[in-house]
């Protein structure tokens, strides 16, 4: 079962990797997941990371204070939501209290990293592997075997990974609106990937030709963005986010308000 691991900024990817590493050796069954590690050189990156979306069974979003409400984990929590249950969308609240995190985060299981906190999540995890999942006596073994990996290594990327200077509070109202955007056009995006690679299954690209279809797949996603009225400041952070080069991001913003 693959576990989808969400994540943006330093100290939040650090803890998404740590987790991706700490999984496997608790839960074997478990397959995680995160594009910082998973995406080949190459691949077309928003085509992988939406395919891993729709087959997730569980989601863990690596919440910290600086990317709470950064527009890629609202992306990707938002398409979390819809494709799984909430009760298995959950939040690693890395330097969070229950409340500081707002809606529409404030809606999923929060996590503490903690003892008792990691425990939940990898029992949450065994009971959704069904049949490939372990006795609870044995998870718990084995749970014990492995905290002490995860509680120093965590404290340890606490401390070498500097606190972010916050940005503004936006208003629920704004973090909605964002959310609800981006979510459709992933749902634009996905299609038009879908029917393009019915298209081009029999087609074999040449190593050469890499670039230029990762680039048409960012180009196409960005015009979806600006279709759905995100405006060009979001756009850019998000892409930024996903380290995309700005100055293509901003030839291709200009590119088609010109021509609109």
């Amino acid at each position: 079962m693959k576990v989808f691991i969400s994540w943006s900024g330093e100290r939040s990817r650090k803890v998404a990797e740590l987790l991706d590493d700490w999984l496997q050796c608790v839960i074997q069954a478990a397959e995680p997941w995160m594009s910082s590690k998973d995406i080949d050189r190459g691949a077309l990156w928003f085509t992988e990371i939406s395919d891993q979306l729709a087959g997730t069974g569980i989601g863990i979003i690596c919440l910290t204070q600086e990317n709470k409400v950064k527009p890629w984990i609202l992306f990707e929590s938002g398409a979390l939501a819809k494709g799984i249950s909430s009760n298995r969308v959950c939040t690693l609240l890395i330097d969070l209290k229950p409340t500081d995190v707002e809606n529409p985060l404030a809606q999923f299981n929060h996590t503490k990293p903690n003892r008792t906190g990691l425990w939940e999540l990898v029992r949450t995890i065994n009971v959704a592997l069904k049949d490939e999942s372990l006795k609870e006596s044995i998870l718990e073994k084995v749970f014990e075997t492995y905290w002490p990996q995860f509680e120093k290594e965590f404290k340890t990327i606490i401390k070498e990974t500097p606190e972010v200077e916050l940005e503004e509070t936006r208003s629920e109202n704004d973090i909605l609106v964002e959310l609800l955007s981006s979510v459709r056009g992933m749902d634009r995006r996905m299609r038009t990937v879908e029917n393009s690679e019915r298209h081009q299954s029999n087609i074999r690209e040449s190593d050469s030709n890499r670039d230029r279809p990762r680039a048409a797949d960012t180009e196409r996603m960005i015009i979806d963005m600006l279709k759905n009225n995100m405006s060009p400041e979001l756009i850019q952070e998000i892409m930024d986010d996903r380290r995309i080069p700005s100055g293509f991001v901003k030839k291709t913003i200009e590119r088609y308000l010109k021509n609109k």
